[in-house]
């Protein structure tokens, strides 16, 4: 009964997907005869369940030595390794010598206000070439910043500031009043 049920079910199905099922089969069959007690399955015979996972749309049902979520854990397992080997560290610059990484410490430290374009000029007029990004990147984090404040700020300028404001007031009888109001920071 159930050799008639795929029979029946095979025949609705298209060259290319009887195709691919005669071909998931027989690398089944593969597999079996190389193999004695249990089926042993290599990089190739995972890399070809990934590939008609892929290409077979009914590939579940082909499907015999291992579960299809096998099958799935294999392509994120090699998704995974793919972008691991993707985004891998393939070197970069060489590091510049001590002598001008402490050099750009020690300018930093002497001179707070300035910052890597500045550093960046006086070491080319002293005859280093470095970019200015590799400036910034060994430039000691500071922990103030080399300007004020704004608490500073208005600390040492309350005398002379003032504040002022304009709005509108509807009065009860729906009258508009314009009020103008300056207030004076000193005290």
């Amino acid at each position: 009964m159930c050799a008639l049920l795929a029979t029946a079910r095979s025949s609705l199905k298209s060259q290319r997907e009887l195709a691919l099922e005669n071909l998931a089969l027989r690398q089944q069959l593969a597999v079996l005869r190389r193999s004695t007690k249990r089926p042993k399955l290599i990089h190739a015979d995972r890399a070809f369940w990934v590939a008609l996972a892929r290409l077979c749309p009914d590939w579940q049902h082909a499907l015999i030595l291992v579960k299809p979520e096998t099958v799935i854990g294999w392509h994120r397992k090699g998704f995974k390794l793919y972008w691991t080997w993707k985004s891998r560290s393939r070197g970069g610059r060489a590091r510049i010598d001590a002598e001008i990484r402490t050099l750009i410490r020690r300018m930093t430290r002497k001179n707070p206000t300035w910052g890597a374009p500045r550093i960046h000029g006086e070491l080319l007029k002293l005859g280093f070439e470095v970019s200015e990004a590799t400036v910034s990147g060994y430039m000691p984090v500071r922990r103030k910043p080399p300007f004020q404040s704004w608490r500073t700020f208005l600390r040492n300028h309350s005398q002379d500031l003032v504040s002022i404001d304009f709005f509108v007031v509807p009065t009860a009888k729906f009258r508009v009043r314009y009020v103008f109001l300056v207030l004076d920071h000193q005290r």
